[in-house]
């Protein structure tokens, strides 16, 4: 469904979980390493994110809608996801591409400060 749009954007980085890494300049520090899902915790020059690879879209968006409950950004590829803050995903779609999602915030919503 692209469009012209799409073209103004960075092309889509697609790849390993070690080559989206490679491409931002980090050394993933990898924390979760399963058939359906990889994932890192990676530090560049924008500041520290969570990159993860999936096997299927359908894991992918599974993870993306769970995980937005926690808050953050969320720099979303083609079977990968990059999380952290607003800077840091902003930095990050300039090299990777792909589509920024945010998450809900419910720490504003809590009855007690934290």
């Amino acid at each position: 469904s692209g469009g012209d749009a799409a073209a103004k954007v960075q092309p889509v980085a697609s790849g390993s979980l070690e080559s989206l890494a490679a491409a931002v300049k980090c050394r993933p520090d990898i924390q979760t390493d399963a058939d359906t899902i990889r994932q890192a915790i990676c530090t560049n020059s924008a500041g520290r994110f969570v990159l993860a690879t999936f096997s299927t879209d359908r894991g992918q968006r599974e993870w993306i809608n769970e995980a937005k409950d926690y808050g953050g950004f969320y720099l979303v590829g083609r079977k990968w996801v990059a999380v952290g803050d607003d800077g840091v995903v902003t930095a990050l779609r300039g090299t990777l591409g792909g589509d920024v999602e945010i998450g809900t915030d419910h720490h504003a919503h809590a009855g007690h400060a934290g």
